[in-house]
């Protein structure tokens, strides 16, 4: 590897070298400026930090692609901290700075991306349907500047359903918490509504659109008098997760969720893909699009590596007793 500091003695070289060698001349020196130029990548976090596992899983593909920070790349971090409002502004300045690519994490922060350029690609993370939110026509030629993963997967909502019937074999009643405002909540809907009778329970719906309205929520799910909750993804609930797993365990309600932070912050179980991995994958997009390819040309993927993780002091909190088949499942039990 060439150290930052000999970099303009090879490029001189290179050049000198190139002067009279026609047109291998000319290849040699757009190589050695590619050398000597590191390329510019953004990155915006809507939810996840900078800081987080996630962001390592990043850095880290980045190193199994060729590329350290700082040297053959340059990594533009932005990050909301779960501030939606502060998406536009991160948008606009990291458009204006032209970066050669934009990582990104969220549907609402893709379609602010997706809304100011039209000429830098994008790679998604953890977008949960980008083809129902209208941001690719389909997943396999998706077109445009956007890529990357889509986590629309159809067997992972009666997943969740089975461990939660699983972990709880008397349950018969679930309160469902969804967002009306998501387009891709309608579609967890249906699949939740159809594996239900398969599993002999009975579902109560209730939504919520805004952070003031969680409190209530919990008011009107306690009347249906549901013996564990189902929480669907959404920025709404994954920002306001400690808040609302407080709720779930004032009233005493067993939950399952897509994502391990919510069992990090008190959850009792999750089961969905491995951001980490995700956000390591991604890697591979952008060096794809480094080297030339466009983004539309690059079939959006799936997850492949998934984790199941359990609470089991919440479980305690709660009284239930989590079943060995279960436990010996788990990627990670938390004491």
């Amino acid at each position: 590897m060439i150290e930052p500091g000999s970099r303009r003695t090879v490029l001189s070289r290179l050049v000198a070298l190139a002067a009279g060698s026609g047109l291998t001349g000319t290849w040699l020196v757009a190589r050695a400026q590619q050398a000597a130029t590191p390329r510019h990548i953004g990155v915006l976090l809507a939810v996840v930090t900078p800081v987080g596992k996630e962001a390592e899983a990043f850095r880290q593909g980045l190193l199994e692609a060729g590329y350290t920070e700082g040297r053959e790349v340059a990594v533009e971090w932005r990050s909301a901290d779960g501030d939606y409002a502060r998406i536009p502004e991160l948008v606009a300045d990291l458009v204006h700075r032209k970066v050669d690519v934009i990582v990104v994490d969220t549907t609402v922060a893709t379609r602010a991306l997706k809304r100011a350029t039209s000429t830098i690609p994008i790679v998604m993370t953890i977008v949960s349907d980008p083809v129902g939110s209208g941001l690719v026509p389909n997943l396999a030629h998706p077109s445009g500047n956007v890529t990357g993963f889509s986590l629309m997967m159809p067997d992972l909502t009666p997943r969740r359903l089975q461990l939660l019937k699983e972990a709880i074999p008397r349950l018969t009643r679930v309160a469902v918490l969804w967002n009306p405002d998501s387009p891709f909540h309608t579609r967890l809907l249906q699949e939740l509504k159809a594996t239900a009778p398969l599993l002999s329970l009975e579902l109560s719906l209730v939504g919520v659109r805004t952070s003031e309205e969680l409190t209530s929520a919990f008011s009107a799910i306690s009347r249906g008098h549901p013996q564990a909750l189902y929480i669907n993804e959404d920025p709404l609930f994954f920002n306001h997760r400690t808040l609302l797993l407080g709720l779930a365990l004032k009233f005493r309600l067993p939950n399952v969720s897509g994502v391990r932070e919510y069992v990090d912050a008190g959850g009792l179980m999750s089961y969905g893909a491995n951001y980490e991995d995700v956000f390591r994958r991604s890697a591979g997009y952008v060096d794809r699009i480094l080297k030339g390819a466009k983004p539309g040309d690059l079939p959006i993927e799936q997850p492949t590596k998934f984790e199941l993780v359990v609470n089991l002091k919440t479980a305690k909190a709660l009284g239930v007793v989590i079943p060995e088949s279960i436990l010996v499942r788990a990627d990670e039990v938390i004491q």
